[in-house]
């Protein structure tokens, strides 16, 4: 009779002894699962942010890129000048939709996109994807990479200018944006990429390097093939021997002023985010062009004893080009001194180096993109901080200013330089056997507004009658003829 008690008393012991190591294991257990990472949620102050900068990107082509280039060359070829930057937009949109994005930053290897995950933009949807921003749709990140897609050809077309027919154009410009800006920029920003140190994917051989808003992909990439079109192309006629002095500098002082405005979304938007970082970003463009701004005034001044306004508007750009890789890895005393560099350095290539060479680079676009690029991103390996981006310096690397990131900053410029020098060369030859890269000489003397869209920029005949035999005389000085009384 007294063993049931004992043995219920014991059985109910058991079972608290077994509900305490269920309840222990069971907390021991949760406490080791590492907890699932949050789900990918749309921030609407960061999409509104990116698609403000979306917007901010396409005026820096049109607008900006279109009156800057334009106001620089004469007057008989302003709305060509104007068309190469306008047609841009609506090329480059197509090719982007149909295929570029998805050869830039679909999941491929090293160097190149996988040119059907993203065919016809299947796949790129409003839903965020967790490597191009976890915060904002799928396609805010794709419309915003379109931006910088579209104005990078159009910045080569400050070598050209003048002289290069509109179909050649528009075929040079496609092959190079399809083989040469896609893949450098699924190798800077793309998973996986050669140069990509957030998103390295997979083994074998790197070169994690810095370039936050397109210093190589962009700049280095369009200015040093735009000294190819100019070395390929030769002089326009005339150069050296008649003065080709811009017809409206009025007109490029407003599109420098419309770049400076738009490169706020060029440098804060690659924040991918309405954030602190996209503050630095943002303060460091500002920062850097006002310096170079004076740094190439100054240059210009002690050289040639005047500040031209020609000048500073350059200086801005050269600014801007300058600090874009930088943008949001350095300190903004880092931006100006960076920028002050950049404005001397440009000031003397566009002038000094480019008398000394005779090459006709029309606008300056390799004095001003190919040489700021390549400075940007040889500096930000400089000047980096993990105190402005803490992403760029953790436990198993560290990317912040030193020796060993100026090294992979040097590769990545020299590899850039490779590709754009010989991508472009082939793709100008290929150009030249099948269509003519220039135009006529007769048409030269015309100006491309009448020989490649017939139609003129400024009509001068119907307020000052009978002026245009006046304005023939001024063409055929500018052809570098004489011209009898």
């Amino acid at each position: 009779m007294l063993c049931a008690p004992v043995a219920s008393r014991r059985m109910r012991v058991a079972l608290g002894v077994l509900l305490c190591l269920l309840c222990g294991s069971t907390a021991f257990a949760a406490d080791t699962i590492a907890p699932a990472p949050p789900p990918l949620k749309i921030d609407t102050g960061d999409t509104a942010w990116m698609l403000t900068s979306s917007a901010l990107v396409l005026m820096m082509t049109g607008p900006g890129l279109a009156l800057f280039y334009s106001g620089l060359v004469r007057r008989k070829n302003v709305l060509a000048t104007m068309m190469q930057s306008f047609i841009l937009m609506a090329i480059v949109s197509v090719v982007w939709a149909i295929f570029g994005y998805s050869l830039a930053f679909g999941e491929g290897n090293r160097f190149f996109g996988n040119p059907t995950q993203y065919l016809f933009l299947n796949g790129v949807t409003a839903a965020p994807h967790p490597d191009y921003g976890a915060t904002i749709p799928h396609t805010t990140w794709m419309i915003y990479q379109l931006m910088f897609a579209i104005i990078t050809p159009g910045l080569i077309c400050g070598a050209y200018a003048e002289r290069m027919k509109f179909s050649s154009m528009v075929v040079f410009s496609i092959l190079w944006l399809v083989f040469i800006y896609c893949p450098l920029a699924h190798m800077v920003w793309g998973k996986g990429g050669a140069f990509n140190y957030a998103l390295q994917a997979g083994s074998g051989w790197k070169n994690p390097s810095l370039d936050f808003a397109g210093g190589t992909v962009v700049h280095i990439s369009s200015g040093v093939s735009a000294l190819m079109c100019a070395l390929v192309m030769g002089k326009r006629r005339g150069y050296g021997r008649v003065p080709m002095p811009p017809h409206s500098v009025v007109l490029s002082v407003i599109g420098a002023c419309l770049l400076w405005v738009g490169w706020f979304g060029f440098n804060g938007g690659s924040a991918v985010g309405s954030n602190g970082l996209a503050s630095a970003a943002f303060i460091n463009t500002h920062f850097a062009a006002a310096a170079a701004t004076l740094g190439w005034m100054f240059a210009e001044w002690l050289k040639t004893g005047k500040p031209t306004v020609l000048g500073a508007i350059s200086g801005a750009v050269a600014g801007l080009v300058v600090i874009t890789p930088a943008s949001g890895f350095v300190t903004p005393m880092s931006a100006l001194i960076m920028g002050a560099i950049g404005g001397v350095v440009c000031f003397f290539s566009a002038t000094v180096v480019k008398g000394m060479f005779g090459y006709d680079d029309s606008l300056d676009a390799f004095g001003v993109h190919g040489v700021g690029g390549t400075v940007g991103a040889i500096l930000t390996g400089v000047f980096a901080s993990a105190a402005i981006n803490s992403a760029i310096k953790t436990d198993t690397f560290n990317y912040s200013g030193g020796s060993a990131q100026l090294g992979r900053q040097l590769i990545a410029t020299l590899i850039t330089w490779v590709i754009a020098v010989v991508g472009s060369l082939i793709f100008l030859k290929l150009v030249d056997l099948v269509l003519g890269l220039r135009v006529s000489e007769s048409d030269e003397y015309d100006g491309l507004d009448l020989s490649q869209h017939g139609e003129s920029g400024y009509n001068f005949e119907e307020v000052f009658p009978g002026s245009v035999s006046t304005d023939v005389g001024a063409q055929r000085r500018d052809h570098g003829e004489a011209v009898h009384a």
